[in-house]
């Protein structure tokens, strides 16, 4: 069995993990750290999950690294960089769901972080998990940067038509709506049941940090470089995530040959579910799952401004964090890919 421990253990993303994990075939949780719920057991803050005797404990590293050969982290930004170098020294495999390690170049990280990252040669080593495009890498790294959840849902969108020469890579527009867990779970005013309920608003308008992580993996994939415009929008429910991304087409290419791009490229994905032309993705189909649903339609109403238009849904603590934090374990140790996120027990 492989030993693994969470740290950063009583969020939302560090309690889907461990929800994930205690039903796993080939995984023992044996450490799972919180610094304010310290010594609690992890049943009686976490509800839903049962049948363990873990307690919460202390982020003391030189104890924790006796415990486990694989660490999740669930930390603040700047704390995932020094614990991920700490226990990459220690010779354990990580993967940082922070977004220490998946900005490549340190002067944009700084730029929209306002932090300098410390450890840029490890940075270097850092592999960026998302499965569909990075499987054979995921397999042989030890540090794996979990993808944040916007990109998941805006890259898997573009992933097949990002590097194609019928489409215009400067029109394209990102257009979000996340559920309040996104937030975090710490309290904060914007997240209140009053603020939200019965309200949706745009958020970070042309400030939001998963900007450049967007850009920084489109440009990767088209191997050109690619800006976006991108807006995110809080929602009056709990998770998920729905982007519709628009894209202006430049050459004469009609919607099945689209469909068929789509269906091709994801035909061996087990996550992935390209829809049936004209069906319309909810979030609640994907809720509580590792899915990502996608639908594209194409406008051809005005000839001049022929218009592609990706509707993606994740839900944002699966698919979007823990879930595949998960999935990319199974890819490194070489589990079935889909083992502990197919059958996992309820979600809050």
């Amino acid at each position: 069995m492989l030993r693994v421990a969470i740290l950063g253990g009583s969020g939302y993303t560090g309690s889907e993990l461990l929800r994930l994990l205690l039903s796993h075939p080939h995984v023992k949780v044996t450490a799972v750290t919180s610094e304010r719920s310290s010594g609690f057991q992890v049943s009686d803050i976490f509800l839903n999950i049962r049948g363990t005797d873990l307690k919460f404990e202390p982020l003391n590293l030189k104890v924790l690294t006796k415990k486990a050969d694989l660490f999740f982290l669930c930390l603040p930004h700047k704390t995932s960089q020094e614990t991920a170098a700490f226990l990459h020294n220690a010779g354990k495999k990580v993967i940082d769901l922070s977004a220490d390690y998946r900005i490549k170049n340190p002067k944009v990280y700084q730029e929209w972080y306002n932090i300098p990252h410390l450890f840029t040669s490890l940075l270097k080593k850092a592999v960026y998990g998302l499965p569909e495009i990075y499987r054979k890498q995921i397999k042989k790294s030890s540090l794996i940067a979990n993808p944040g959840c916007y990109p998941v849902s805006a890259l898997l969108a573009l992933a097949p038509i990002i590097g194609k020469n019928f489409i215009d890579t400067d029109s394209i527009i990102i257009d979000s709506k996340s559920g309040t867990s996104g937030g975090g779970r710490s309290p904060a005013q914007p997240f209140m049941y009053c603020e939200v309920n019965e309200s949706v608003k745009a958020y970070a308008v042309t400030s939001h940090r998963h900007t450049p992580e967007i850009e920084q993996e489109l440009s990767a994939i088209s191997k050109k470089k690619v800006k976006i415009i991108f807006t995110p929008h809080l929602m009056p429910m709990d998770r998920g995530i729905l982007s519709t991304v628009y894209v202006r087409l430049k050459g004469n290419v009609n919607i099945s040959r689209v469909q068929k791009l789509y269906q091709d490229f994801y035909s061996n994905e087990p996550f992935v579910r390209v829809l049936k032309n004209g069906v319309y993705p909810n979030t609640k189909a994907v809720k509580g799952s590792n899915f990502c649903d996608l639908s594209v339609f194409l406008n051809e109403r005005n000839s001049r401004n022929r218009t592609l238009t990706i509707v993606s849904v994740i839900d944002n603590l699966l698919k979007g964090a823990s879930g595949s934090a998960v999935q990319n374990m199974n890819i490194m140790y070489g589990f079935n890919e889909t083992a502990g996120l197919l059958n996992s027990p309820p979600c809050l």
